[in-house]
């Protein structure tokens, strides 16, 4: 998307609400609240000084399976703006964030950025879409302006810093993409095969060329896995000699473990490969607090596990190695 287009829509947006927002509150910071450290990223990035933004999860947290305390009730209640990405994610806050959207500006990022050809799943039912869009570096940066947008529509003054901000950003992001795909294309065709804990990385596989992404779990973690789906699972590893499946940093290890377990008895040797970071970032002041920190991270471990090679890191992304020490 161009700057002049990202500009149009701001100005657009913001001329609507200008209207809608007392005078007197529009020099201060607008307080926005997402559900996931992964819209916040984006949020903080392209909000500059136009916005405090904060997350209701953290590293660590499942948002398939979080439910909102009171303490997220009360901040949601004092937010200016709410972004999440779908219900099809955070399905136990779906009904809270329902209840917020008559009183509080509230966008479903996943239907405000995307039709439902870019969607994966929900075919036959459109209530259980992939939400995992994160996984492809293309698609996420498109939230960008839709976020500029939402902000730029309670703060008009920051229309410029907005358009410049947005920029900037995906600029830095259309760069990440581009060595991700790099790294994964340098893996031997025969070996780009995902197994990983939950169904989380289909837009990882589709964006990236992985030629096959097996999860024992589904899209969403609140489907346990079964002895048959460990079972089908391994079968699939062993017959394509996996050389290494992974875990996730916000799912217990044991069934990849006991994957692993089933694959040997099968005759096939195969090995943890790392953690990936699905659902959530790393913890805060670590470079895997960053979107693009997050998605550096997995792609280092699923390349360097299957045996591809790491390409150099882009220069356009040498501020953010400067800023994490990362050489």
């Amino acid at each position: 998307m161009s700057t002049q287009s990202v500009k149009a829509r701001i100005c657009g947006a913001a001329a609507a609400m200008a209207i809608m927002t007392p005078a007197f509150a529009q020099d201060a910071p607008l307080n926005v609240l997402t559900t996931v450290t992964m819209i916040a990223d984006v949020a903080a990035n392209v909000a500059g000084d136009c916005a405090t933004v904060t997350s209701l999860l953290g590293a660590g947290s499942d948002p398939h399976l979080y439910r909102p305390t009171a303490a997220d009730v009360q901040k949601l209640s004092g937010a200016d703006l709410i972004l999440y990405v779908d219900p099809a994610l955070e399905a136990r806050l779906a009904e809270v964030l329902a209840g917020f959207t008559n009183r509080t500006p509230t966008i479903g990022l996943a239907r405000a950025s995307f039709d439902d050809s870019t969607l994966l799943g929900g075919a036959e039912d459109a209530t259980q879409i992939d939400p995992h869009l994160w996984m492809d570096v293309s698609l996420w940066a498109q939230i960008a302006p839709v976020i500029a947008d939402a902000i730029a529509a309670q703060r008009p003054d920051c229309a410029d810093d907005l358009t410049a901000n947005v920029a900037n950003y995906t600029a830095q992001l259309d760069a990440l993409h581009m060595w991700v795909t790099q790294a994964i294309t340098s893996i031997p065709q025969d070996q780009r095969l995902l197994v990983t804990a939950h169904d989380a990385f289909e837009y990882f596989a589709s964006g990236y060329g992985i030629t096959a992404s097996e999860a024992i779990e589904g899209i969403s973690t609140e489907s346990e896995a079964s002895i048959g789906d460990i079972r089908d699972v391994a079968a699939f590893v062993a017959a394509s000699g996996v050389p290494a499946v992974f875990v996730e940093t916000t799912i217990s290890p044991r069934t990849i473990e006991a994957l692993v377990a089933e694959v040997q008895s099968q005759g096939h040797d195969v090995v943890i490969g790392g953690a990936l970071f699905s659902d959530a970032m790393g913890d805060d002041a670590t470079p895997e607090g960053t979107y693009i920190g997050m998605i550096r991270a997995n792609t280092v471990t699923v390349t360097e596990a299957l045996g591809g090679t790491l390409p150099d890191w882009p220069e356009a992304l040498d501020g953010w190695a400067r800023d994490w020490s990362i050489e």
